[in-house]
């Protein structure tokens, strides 16, 4: 049996997903660290622990300030022309200021806001305007523009008629009320990205620093290189492990797409696949319970419901998921005759199991302070991470040790990753406060209301189209808190299951990340694979399309989502992921063997019909069902491979 290294193994003192050099101690670097450390000290409950009588809202302004003194200065870096420097330092301390002023200040301030005080209208209205500039920076204009056109809303639209009318709210109190109160910038969101983002990604970031991340791809080597197409069947196990981890599909990417798809062009797979299946499972870990990218808390702190309920909901949709990439790549290699890997590159499961067992400690600590102690999520994910560190400090795996530099530039580096997310909870913490305080949200709610009522399915659709064009360059939580404000509401109101309607938002926004024009996920792996960008985007929402589709199924499907009686649910998952393999096997035109274009369309007919929602074919759903299977049967008999009669022997 093969000792050999594993292909995926970085380089000494590395953190899993990419060597290390030597620590960063710039200012921004420092800041970052300085960020994962406040989250740190707030998960811990230190300040309580101390006698300090601290405000939630001031610990969310110095979050706040952190990241904007970070975003302002790396344009120091990108900028090479010194008025464009002058002006990113005079936004870094006007912004890091105002903030600054906000968390010291906040006590007398939102005390006094109801006067509408000078400083706090000045504070607002800075604080306000350097969030939109530095998501500008960071994440383009559309974002931007949709906060701008709700703004205008709330100055101007008293003056139209209508179920969109609002009430007249003066400038200098929107300000205030955005700026300062806890319906705000410095609202949920924000609360929600402070605590449980930043506490998950760090605790991903050290479990990656440690090892994991090479644990998990020389777990997908043993599990799935012996296999046919190995190669790109390794890319999805592995990279669906980090990424629910990770919470960044990006550096997921990064990780283990370098490596991964070089390993499926090598085995046979087209540069094209090969970028597509890497961009489109690390997209995919971030529906995978039971951390979600960290989605899953924030779901159920969002709902008020049970961590649990999240993970059991999500558990079908996630499986279909991976079972249409799953049999898309196999189907593929099958129909291209790609080899399994060599089995000098395949490290024995068993040393892998262990030497990596004990990476499934944290997870442990984790799951049991969430459901054995009822400890909020941020506490738990810390504990989670101390467990991290104290498995660092005595073990790793391979060459990975926990040493002071590895354990900084997981700080730095979680600082880094969560900067983006904070600045959009902020901006999220802006439409919460103009929906309420103008009453545009029960107009908008209203407005959709009427059109779920004349014809869900294209209220689905629209909403869909929405989270799709808004999640065009966000980070995956990111995406989930802005159409949670945005799309959300509207869903429940119309009488979708709460669940339903924020995995609908989830589903769709997250599959931006594959989707052109903008598609940063697949772009990016085509670079990594010196592939065309756009043909790149388009396999990867041919091997993710399940994204699409589930989403409106599981909707109306709530055994999709394993609530309803047991035999319910057994059929209905069984002819979903049957269905999920036919319609796979049609687009990639083999099934025992090549398909023609009349064979693909009958495969395809027979996987929708298994697919589609029992009570939406007139009531006869098993007899339907059961033609589809009988259909299945006769398709898969005349499939089968002719035999060959031996040639005549001579007497």
């Amino acid at each position: 049996m093969s000792t050999a290294p594993s292909p995926f193994k970085a380089e000494e003192g590395g953190s899993g997903d990419r060597p290390i050099t030597r620590p960063r101690f710039s200012l921004s670097a420092i800041l970052a660290a300085g960020l994962s450390l406040a989250a740190v000290v707030w998960a811990a409950d230190l300040p309580a622990r101390l006698g300090a009588a601290i405000y939630t809202e001031q610990y969310l302004a110095l979050v706040l300030a952190f990241s904007l003194c970070v975003i302002y200065l790396r344009g120091l870096i990108l900028h090479e022309d010194r008025r464009k420097r002058i002006i990113d330092v005079g936004f870094a301390i006007i912004s890091t200021g105002a903030a600054l002023y906000l968390a010291i200040g906040y006590p007398s301030l939102v005390m006094r806001q109801v006067n509408m005080p000078w400083d706090a209208v000045a504070i607002s209205a800075i604080l306000i305007v350097a969030v939109l500039e530095a998501i500008r920076r960071t994440l383009g204009m559309m974002l931007v523009g949709v906060i701008v056109v709700v703004m205008s809303f709330g100055l101007f639209g008293h003056l139209i008629s209508g179920p969109l009318q609002t009430r007249y709210v003066p400038p200098e109190r929107i300000l205030v009320y955005l700026g300062i109160d806890s319906n705000g910038m410095l609202g949920i969101t924000l609360a929600i990205a402070a605590t449980i983002v930043i506490a998950f990604i760090l605790f991903g970031q050290l479990l990656l620093a440690i090892g994991a991340g090479n644990f998990f791809n020389d777990l997908a080597l043993g599990l799935m290189g012996r296999r046919r197409g190995g190669s790109a069947k390794i890319a999805i196990v592995g990279s669906g492990l980090f990424g629910t981890i990770s919470g960044v599909v990006v550096s997921n990417i990064v990780a283990t797409g370098v490596i991964t798809i070089k390993i499926m062009i090598d085995g046979g797979y087209r540069r094209t696949s090969a970028a597509a299946i890497e961009a489109t499972a690390s997209t995919g870990g971030q529906i995978l319970p039971p951390i979600m990218g960290a989605v899953a808390f924030l779901m159920a702190e969002i709902l008020q419901i049970p961590y649990s309920e999240v993970v059991v909901a999500a558990i079908v949709p996630a499986l279909l998921f991976y079972v249409a990439i799953f049999v898309q790549a196999d189907l593929e290699a099958a129909k291209k005759r790609i080899a399994p890997l060599p089995p000098e590159m395949i490290p024995p499961l068993g040393e892998t199991l262990k030497k990596g067992w004990p990476f499934l400690i944290p997870f442990a600590v984790v799951v049991l302070g969430l459901f054995s102690f009822n400890l909020r999520p941020d506490t738990a994910a810390f504990y989670g991470a101390v467990s991290a560190l104290v498995i660092g400090l005595f073990t790793g795996y391979g060459t990975s040790r926990l040493t002071l530099p590895v354990a900084w530039q997981a700080l730095v580096r979680t600082g880094e990753a969560v900067i983006d997310v904070v600045l959009i909870a902020a901006a999220a913490g802006f439409l919460i406060g103009m929906l309420n305080l103008t009453g545009l949200g029960f107009g908008l709610s209203y407005t959709l209301v009427q059109l779920g009522s004349s014809s869900m399915f294209l209220l689905l659709l629209i909403a869909a189209i929405v989270c799709v064009i808004l999640g065009m360059g966000m980070p995956t939580v990111g995406v989930y808190l802005v159409l949670a404000v945005m799309v959300a509401p509207a869903l429940v109101d119309v009488g979708i299951d709460p669940i339903a309607a924020h995995l609908f938002i989830f589903y769709l926004g997250m599959m931006s990340m594959v989707t052109p024009p903008v598609g940063i996920a697949a772009f990016f792996a085509a670079s990594i694979a010196s592939a065309d960008k756009m043909r790149t985007a388009l396999e990867a929402m041919r091997f993710g399309w399940v994204a699409y589709v589930i989403p409106f199924l599981f909707v109306v499907t709530p055994s999709l989502l394993l609530e309803g009686p047991w035999w319910r649910i057994a059929l209905d998952v069984g002819a979903a992921i049957i269905g999920v393999w036919l319609i796979s096997a049609a687009f990639v035109g083999f099934l025992r063997h090549d398909l023609g274009h009349v064979q693909r369309l009958i495969i395809a007919a027979i996987g929708i019909a298994l697919l589609w929602p029992d009570h939406m074919i007139i009531g006869q759903a098993p007899l339907i069902d059961a033609v589809a299977l009988a259909a299945l049967a006769i398709v898969w008999r005349l499939q089968r491979p002719a035999v060959v009669a031996p040639a005549p022997t001579a007497e």
